[in-house]
């Protein structure tokens, strides 16, 4: 079936914010997967204006999420080096998050720690919750351009090391975010992508890697905002549960520290600062069954909203980029 461009529309976007665009069918029964197989670079022209767009009105169900990425991205990619917990629904589809749903997920960048993170994220409501339990997303452009230049230099120069640590009764098991039992294969995956590796006796792996913060985006040339470093900071997390972890655990033996590259601490004014530019830009667009949202990866960070009933959002992720081709140069030349 050849699909004639106009049969989606593309609505504007919440007033005052670029993302995402609302795209919804013309007329009943336009099949969301042979539209972007027909039209994959319009679809791409959306991304790259907005970041994000929301597909709405399309009765998307699960069996066709991994079709639409495909036509986009690529076949999906299999979820590793994990740093949430995760139930796979299909063949690389997965859900968005199995998270408690009282919490709330801060903005961030899909896998931007590692050596190579996927391009595309799509998401597909299944069933919304009763309340709440929306994705906020935000441009990284916006994010970029309202942290302080104080504040950005020295994630420009260095980066930012993440600190991670699987085992001792915190946290994912290395054996799940490495989807494999061998400490032999986990080490060989990280000596290939820059990963530091220190087994410990008792069987607690930490890891050590460090990567840019600020990303050139490979069609647009934007430079963008793309990293864990609030994220992984050990004051994101809510204050209950930093303080117990903290009165049990020293900071360092935290699931997930984010630190400057050379290995300083981030200050907590700094941290104010980043939270306060994703709040800025933050956007949010309530589900729909059969929703489906991409984003850009690079251009929008993308979080969830507490919620209550039996929410159900499936995610695929596929379009790998590698660090080596976007990383943006110290002075901001590229």
């Amino acid at each position: 079936m050849r699909l004639d461009e106009s049969a989606v529309r593309v609505d504007p976007a919440p007033a005052g914010f670029g993302l995402p665009l609302l795209a919804r069918p013309e007329r009943p029964g336009v099949p969301l997967v042979e539209y972007v197989r027909t039209h994959p670079e319009t679809v791409r022209r959306w991304l790259d204006r907005a970041g994000a767009v929301m597909f709405r009105g399309f009765g998307v169900t699960l069996d066709a999420l991994g079709p639409v990425t495909t036509a986009l991205a690529g076949t999906p990619e299999a979820y590793v080096e994990r740093s949430t917990p995760r139930t796979e629904l299909a063949d690389r589809v997965y859900t968005a998050t199995d998270h408690p749903a009282d919490q709330r997920i801060p903005l961030h960048n899909e896998n931007s720690y590692q050596w190579q993170f996927p391009g595309l994220l799509a998401f597909c409501c299944l069933r919304p919750g009763t309340a709440g339990g929306a994705t906020p997303v935000a441009d990284t452009r916006q994010v970029l351009a309202r942290i302080p230049p104080a504040v950005l230099r020295p994630f420009a120069e260095h980066g930012v090391r993440y600190v991670r640590t699987f085992g001792g009764g915190l946290g994912l098991p290395w054996q799940e975010v490495f989807q494999t039992a061998s400490r032999s294969a986990v080490t060989d995956y990280c000596r290939s992508r820059d990963i530091e590796v220190e087994w410990r006796p008792d069987g607690v792996l930490r890891t050590s890697q460090v990567r840019p913060a600020v990303a050139v985006h490979p069609r647009t040339g934007a430079r963008v905002w793309f990293n864990h470093a609030a994220f992984f900071h050990p004051y994101a997390l809510p204050a209950e549960v930093r303080e117990a972890l903290l009165r049990q655990f020293a900071e360092e033996d935290l699931p997930n520290v984010a630190r400057y590259g050379d290995g300083r601490r981030i200050p907590r004014s700094v941290l104010a600062e980043l939270v306060a530019a994703y709040a800025a830009e933050q956007v949010s667009v309530p589900w729909e069954a059969g929703d489906v949202l991409l984003v850009d990866n690079l251009l929008a960070a993308h979080g969830r909203e507490p919620f209550s009933g039996e929410r159900r959002v499936a995610v695929t992720m596929a379009g790998p980029i590698r660090w080596a081709d976007v990383a943006a140069s110290p002075d901001g030349a590229g």
